[in-house]
């Protein structure tokens, strides 16, 4: 399966320390690994998947067969407002 990184998603994760980046990471290899493992959104955000873990941050990202597609990263305040607006 192929990573691909959206332009936001490269301005968060570049902005990032480097112990939090291990964490994101890792976060990136248990969704390759399990794609579903996020909640799926409904209504406007359809076929976007959101993955919440420890250090309070959300990664939103969608797939297929083929690709996964990281579309943003961070924090509860403002995230799916953000998001809609992608």
């Amino acid at each position: 399966m192929d990573i691909l990184q959206s332009l936001e998603f490269r301005k968060v994760y570049k902005k990032l320390h480097s112990n939090v980046r291990v964490i994101v990471n890792e976060q990136i290899q248990l969704v390759v690994q399990n794609p579903s493992i996020g909640e799926e959104k409904k209504q406007d955000l359809q076929g976007v998947f959101v993955h919440k873990f420890k250090i309070n941050n959300l990664l939103a990202y969608s797939f297929d067969e083929t690709n996964l597609t990281l579309l943003t990263l961070g924090t509860h305040e403002n995230f799916y407002r953000n998001l809609k607006r992608k």
